[in-house]
């Protein structure tokens, strides 16, 4: 399953990104890397783009651009609040692996 295709609401964890050379480099810059959680957070009115959270910021990208991430469902681990959204970016106080 592809990133564009998450629905609102729902989390995923990161396997593969695709994309070749600026592309590939932007995404992973933007924290974007596998094993990453990331939670769809709403679509613009006409779908694009989408916005999710990940590494506890949001962060908007074109589905264009979103195609090209390879994910698989995942719930959010219940050790972090909802402000911290994966295992390693510890950005909450209630992270039980020694957040911040």
């Amino acid at each position: 399953m592809t990133l564009d295709k998450l629905e609102v609401g729902r989390s995923a964890l990161i396997t593969k990104v695709g994309g070749e050379g600026a592309l590939r480099a932007r995404l992973l810059d933007m924290g974007l890397i596998p094993r990453t959680v990331i939670t769809a957070v709403r679509r613009a009115p006409m779908g694009d783009p989408i916005e999710l959270r990940v590494r506890g910021y949001e962060l908007t990208i074109r589905l264009e651009d979103a195609a090209k991430i390879e994910i698989e469902p995942a719930e959010v681990p219940k050790i972090f609040s909802s402000d911290c959204s994966s295992c390693c970016a510890h950005s909450c106080k209630d992270c039980k692996k020694g957040g911040k």
